[in-house]
C-alpha cells in the first residue's frame, strides 16, 4: 500500500471510529411531557421513561430539599427504551428529579397533586382570552402551584413517542391560550383540594371521536365490522385516490384558480378563495390520526383522570357513537394502563334556532348517545343544555362547564358531599290520560327554574309528539296535554336547542331524555 493509500484508510478508519463512539455515547434523553415545571400524580407509581443506548444503565433520583428520598434503576433495552416507577408521593413539592445515563437530566421545580389530561374538539380547545370576562380571568390567573401542558396538534400515520410542548407554570402569560374547560376545571380542583394540579391539554376543534382512538381500538371491537368498517373503508378509498387527486389539483385546479384571481384583480373584482386541497394522510379528520400524534406520546404518563368535551363532529352519526364513544374510553383506559381512571365529559350545549314544534334531531340524539358512556365505571356527564348559545357553536361561558366537571371529580373521587348530578330519568308510568315521570334527582330536591313547567313533549302510539303541559307533584313530574287521550311516550328537552326547566335545588339541570329509546337500550340513573 502506497504512503496515500495507508492516509486514506487511516482517515476513514478514524471518521469510522469516530462515529461509533458518538453513537456509544448517546445522551439519555426524556418525552417533553416529563420536564421542569410538571405534575406527577400523587399517591400511586409514577412512570419516568426516555431513551438511552442499549444496556445503558439509568438512575433516576428525587430530590427534596432534605435530600434524596427515592432512587430507581434501570437498564435500557437493546432498542434504547427504558422506564422507571417513582415510588408513591403525597402532594407537595417542590422536588428536583435527576436522570442519569452518560449524561445527567435534572428537572427542577417537580411537584406531586392531581393531572388530568383535558381533550377533544374546539370547545375544549377554546381558550381563556376568548371566554366571558376573559380579561379579569387572565389577569386573575396567578397559581403557582397549578400547571399547563400542551400537546402540539400534529396527525401522524403510526404513533409517535414524543411531542413538542414543555410544562408552564399557570401566570396570566401563559393561561390566555390553554383550554378554558381545562382551566376553569382545574381551577376549581386546587382551590377545593389544596393541593397542585397539573393540566395535559389535547385537544383539536372539529374533529371526530374516531380520529382519537387507536387502530387496535377501532379494529379490535366487537361493533367494528358493524359499525366502524364502513368508516375505515371510506377513508381507504381516499388515501388511495389522494395520489392522483394531488396531482389533478397541482396541474388544473390551482393554474385555474390562478387564472381566475388574476382576472378578478384586473377588472378590480373580488378574487375567489382558493380551492380546498384534496383529503390525505396528514387530515385530523382520519381515523387513528390523533390518537397517533397527540396521545400516544403522553402515554404512559400517570393520570388522575381525563376530561373531554367532543361530539359535535359525530352529530350525524348518533347511534354509532353510542359504541364509538364507550369504545374510546375503554381503549384510552388499555393504553395508559392505569386501569378505570375517572372519565368526565360535557353532554352537548343547546345550539341553533328553537323549534316551533316538536321534532326529531341530530343533537338530542347525540346527546343520548354520550350519556350511554355512564354505564361504564368511573364516568360522569356535566350538562350544558342550559349555558349554551343559539348563534354560536362555541359558547363562551366554560367557567360553569368546568365547574360542573369538577363537581364530578370532588364527590366520586374525593369524597366531598356535595352534588354533582342533575335529575335523570328513571321509569313512566300512565294513569289515564296522565304520564307520571320519576327521577334520580342527584340529592337535591327537584325544582322548577321558573314560573312553569318547561321542555315536555306527549304522544300516544301514533308517535306524533305535541307540546305537553306539566307540573311537579310531590317529587315527581306529571305530563299531559288535551291531544293525548292515551300517552305512550315522553321526551324531555330533545331539540338542539330546547327551552326546558327542570333542575335539583342544586342548580343542575335535568338530562334530556325520551321514554322511546332506540330498542335494546337503557340508561339506568346513577
Amino acid at each position: 500500500m502506497t504512503m496515500t493509500r495507508w492516509r486514506v484508510a487511516t482517515a476513514s478508519t478514524l471518521i469510522a471510529l469516530a462515529l461509533i463512539a458518538g453513537a456509544a455515547g448517546a445522551d439519555v434523553d426524556l418525552p417533553s411531557v416529563i420536564g421542569s415545571h410538571m405534575v406527577l400524580q400523587r399517591d400511586r407509581w409514577v412512570p419516568i421513561w426516555g431513551w438511552a443506548d442499549a444496556n445503558e444503565d439509568i438512575v433516576v433520583t428525587v430530590i427534596s430539599a432534605d435530600g434524596p428520598v427515592n432512587t430507581e434503576k434501570a437498564r435500557a433495552a437493546a432498542d434504547g427504551t427504558w422506564k422507571v416507577k417513582i415510588r408513591p408521593r403525597p402532594a407537595g413539592g417542590p422536588y428536583t428529579i435527576t436522570v442519569q445515563g452518560r449524561n445527567t437530566i435534572t428537572l427542577e421545580n417537580v411537584l406531586f397533586g392531581e393531572v388530568w389530561v383535558c381533550s377533544g374538539q374546539s370547545n375544549m380547545q377554546w381558550p381563556v382570552f376568548a371566554s366571558d370576562d376573559a380579561e379579569r380571568e387572565v389577569a386573575e390567573a396567578n397559581y403557582p402551584d397549578m400547571r399547563l401542558f400542551r400537546v402540539e396538534m400534529v396527525t401522524a400515520e403510526e404513533p409517535k413517542r414524543d411531542t413538542n410542548g414543555s410544562w408552564q407554570v399557570c401566570t396570566p402569560e401563559t393561561i390566555p391560550d390553554f383550554t378554558a374547560v381545562g382551566y376553569f376545571f382545574g381551577r376549581k380542583l386546587h382551590q377545593e383540594l389544596g393541593v397542585p394540579v397539573g393540566l395535559i391539554q389535547a385537544a383539536w376543534g372539529g374533529t371526530p371521536a374516531e380520529s382519537w382512538m387507536s387502530e387496535r381500538g377501532l379494529k379490535c371491537s366487537r361493533h367494528y365490522e358493524e359499525w366502524y368498517a364502513p368508516l375505515v373503508a371510506r377513508w381507504e378509498t381516499t388515501l388511495a385516490a389522494y395520489p392522483r387527486a394531488t396531482h389533478n389539483y397541482n396541474k388544473f385546479v390551482l393554474p385555474r384558480w390562478q387564472r381566475a384571481v388574476r382576472e378578478a384583480e384586473l377588472a378590480g373584482e373580488t378574487p375567489p378563495g382558493q380551492p380546498q386541497p384534496p383529503v390525505g394522510p396528514d387530515h385530523p379528520h382520519r381515523p387513528y390520526s390523533l390518537f397517533n400524534g397527540m396521545i400516544s406520546p403522553i402515554l404512559p404518563y400517570s393520570i388522575r383522570g381525563a376530561i373531554w368535551y367532543q361530539g359535535e363532529s359525530n352529530a350525524d352519526r348518533a347511534y354509532q357513537y353510542r359504541h364509538l364513544f364507550k369504545d374510546l374510553i375503554k381503549d384510552w383506559r388499555l393504553h395508559w394502563q392505569q386501569g378505570d381512571f375517572p372519565f368526565y365529559f360535557v353532554q352537548l350545549a343547546n345550539f341553533m334556532s328553537v323549534d316551533a314544534a316538536p321534532t326529531d334531531a341530530p343533537w338530542p340524539e347525540l346527546r343520548e348517545a354520550q350519556n350511554v358512556a355512564l354505564e361504564l365505571p368511573q364516568t360522569g356527564v356535566a350538562l350544558a343544555i342550559d349555558i349554551g348559545d343559539a348563534d354560536d357553536i362555541h359558547p363562551r361561558n366554560k367557567q360553569e362547564v368546568g365547574r360542573r366537571l369538577a363537581l364530578n371529580a370532588l364527590a366520586e373521587i374525593h369524597g366531598r358531599d356535595v352534588v354533582y348530578q342533575g335529575p335523570m330519568f328513571r321509569r313512566m308510568e300512565v294513569a289515564g290520560s296522565v304520564a307520571r315521570l320519576y327521577f334520580w334527582d342527584g340529592g337535591a330536591d327537584l325544582i322548577v327554574n321558573g314560573e312553569e313547567l318547561t321542555g315536555f313533549a306527549i304522544a300516544d302510539e301514533r308517535r306524533k309528539f305535541v307540546w305537553a303541559e306539566a307540573r311537579l307533584v310531590d317529587g315527581h313530574v306529571e305530563v299531559w296535554s288535551p291531544e293525548i287521550a292515551e300517552p305512550t311516550a315522553v321526551r324531555y328537552a330533545w331539540s338542539n336547542n330546547p327551552v326546558a326547566n327542570l333542575y335539583n335545588a342544586a342548580g343542575l339541570p335535568a338530562a334530556p331524555f325520551r321514554t322511546d329509546q332506540w330498542p335494546g337500550v337503557t340508561i339506568e340513573a346513577r
